[in-house]
């Protein structure tokens, strides 16, 4: 669902480590500029912990660019404003009925590309080289996009792990956003190169998930007491400003909760809905998805 604007993030919402620290605008450059672009892929949290959770694909995805004219190289990466588990789950506040959420995702741009954070667990890749032109419409495109699409989503609820099964909710995370700017890049007119590139998605399996309504009809004060509590109890043993450890341990209560109990309460565009769990239940993947073609037709550039 895209958004008409992008809200002023709420002072309650912090990030235990900065949003962008290093952001800058997104340069202009020349039509006839050739610009090289990277494929990024490092572990989740490789700054803390190297390559642990590369063991179990949980990555992270960015895209390089260079000018090979200027020599100058740049990152784009979309994730979190407010880290991983404030997207995921709410915070139960006091004298709040609601669960209260810090879900923003953006995108940031920075000068440089840190070739060692990228190479020593990950993969830094050429996957197409465009003209300065395709670069600006792109960064266009990305400023659009960004204004639009502003809330990070972890989960894919999907009906089964089987080939074609259908999904009911779609994840919004770094990977979809690299993925869109492939295709944007695509039909702009960029020809990528035939590699093997894969994602990591986190998957919740369950049958047609039941509608329960909005904040105000489950939390307000009109509205279902029972239903708001049983959110609320589910929710309870997760606490998003604890340390990545107690994170961890805490998800881990979640999961039993889905898997004993074969409940889920899935927080989507301001919504809830109830899934009804069913086995592998939550799974990760680290799936193969094509880079684009190049559009046949596209327009004069």
């Amino acid at each position: 669902r895209r958004f008409s604007f992008r809200p002023e993030p709420d002072p309650y919402c912090q990030a235990k480590y900065t949003f962008c620290p290093t952001g800058s605008p997104i340069p202009v450059m020349k039509n006839d500029d050739v610009i090289e672009v990277f494929r990024l892929q490092t572990p989740v949290w490789e700054f803390k912990y190297g390559d642990l959770l590369g063991h179990f694909k949980i990555m992270h995805d960015a895209i390089g660019f260079r000018n090979t004219l200027t020599g100058k190289n740049y990152t784009m990466e979309w994730y979190e404003l407010f880290q991983l588990g404030n997207c995921t789950f709410p915070h139960l506040r006091p004298k709040m009925d609601a669960p209260f959420w810090c879900n923003q995702g953006a995108a940031c741009f920075f000068e440089g590309i840190d070739d060692v954070h990228w190479k020593e667990n990950g993969t830094l890749v050429l996957v197409a080289t465009i003209s300065g032109n395709i670069f600006n419409k792109m960064a266009k495109w990305v400023k659009q996009d960004n204004e639009t699409g502003i809330y990070y989503e972890t989960w894919t609820a999907q009906a089964s792990p089987e080939r074609g099964a259908e999904t009911w909710f779609e994840s919004y995370d770094c990977s979809k956003f690299v993925l869109r700017t492939y295709e944007k890049l695509a039909e702009l007119g960029a020809e990528f190169k035939k590699i093997e590139t894969n994602y990591t998605r986190i998957f919740l399996y369950s049958g047609e998930p039941n509608y329960l309504g909005n904040e105000t009809s489950i939390f307000g004060s009109t509205g279902n007491k029972t239903l708001a509590l049983a959110i609320k109890r589910f929710y309870y043993p997760f606490k998003p400003h604890l340390s990545t450890k107690e994170f961890l341990l805490s998800l881990m209560q979640i999961f039993d909760s889905v898997i004993m109990h074969r409940q889920f309460y899935l927080f989507y565009n301001f919504e809830y809905w109830f899934l009804p769990m069913k086995f592998p239940f939550v799974k990760i993947t680290y799936e193969e998805i094509s880079l684009p073609n190049r559009h046949k037709t596209f327009p004069c550039l």
